[in-house]
């Protein structure tokens, strides 16, 4: 009899917190739908998430353009091109090993050096933005204004930075520096010849990293009152 007690008790218990934890979650949706249903228009929406993208955009650039702002950021560093680690292993086995790091330190220095001249670029792709769905994203994941301007400009960014891109690749040679590795390791008995398309792979990781650190910043936004360093964007994504 005890044991049934106990067991009755501990389920209770259970449910009664279940029950609790779903009721928090559906007053804080509840909260949100009616915060946005509360004198916000569609132009209050798209003002506030373009407001929102410009400051993680600017974060982003401020942040990736640093001294190391690639390089020593695990979350956004380029590393060797995967499809190119035969290069990387067959050249390490001959004493290579700090060539290949300074290749790739010079190829995380040319993502800085570009993302200087992103925050234009990104600008420009924020204001043509499509935001018909604007609620859906505000209702959506911490990052999803950020996976929207990627799905919706991903091509025209590429188009605009690519250029920047190789600009910066120029100015700290690591297209030369690529060439005479892809030589040496093309040099080696039974290899099999490989040339990625360095110019390629660096422009898209370099928006891959863009993109993670605005992603950073809209986060905060969402999350932190204290980034809401505008009227609209307390007006649309609360004031605490």
């Amino acid at each position: 009899m005890k044991l049934l007690l106990a067991i009755l008790c501990i389920s209770f218990s259970c449910s009664t917190s279940a029950q609790s934890d779903f009721l928090k979650n559906a007053k804080e949706h509840s909260r949100k739908l009616i915060h946005l249903e509360n004198d916000l228009s569609e132009n209050d929406m798209k003002e506030g998430l373009t407001n929102a993208l410009r400051n993680g955009a600017e974060y982003a650039v401020q942040k990736g353009s640093a001294l190391n702002g690639f390089n020593e950021n695990l979350t956004v560093r380029i590393p060797f091109p995967q499809e190119a680690s035969k290069i990387a292993s067959a050249l390490s086995k001959i004493g290579m090993e700090e060539q290949i790091k300074l290749f790739e330190v010079n190829m995380n220095h040319a993502a800085e050096q570009a993302s200087k001249k992103a925050l234009n670029i990104i600008i420009d792709a924020i204001k043509n933005m499509n935001l018909t769905d604007a609620f859906s994203i505000l209702q959506g994941d911490d990052n999803a204004a950020t996976n929207y301007l990627r799905n919706e400009t991903n091509e025209f960014l590429y188009q605009s930075f690519k250029p920047v891109i190789v600009t910066s690749m120029q100015e700290f040679q690591v297209a030369q520096k690529w060439n005479r590795l892809v030589t040496k390791y093309n040099s080696i008995p039974l290899t099999q010849k490989i040339n990625p398309d360095l110019e390629d792979y660096i422009t898209n990781k370099a928006m891959d990293g863009l993109f993670i650190l605005i992603a950073e910043q809209e986060q905060e936004i969402r999350l932190n009152p204290y980034a809401r360093t505008s009227e609209i964007l307390k007006k649309v994504f609360g004031e605490n």
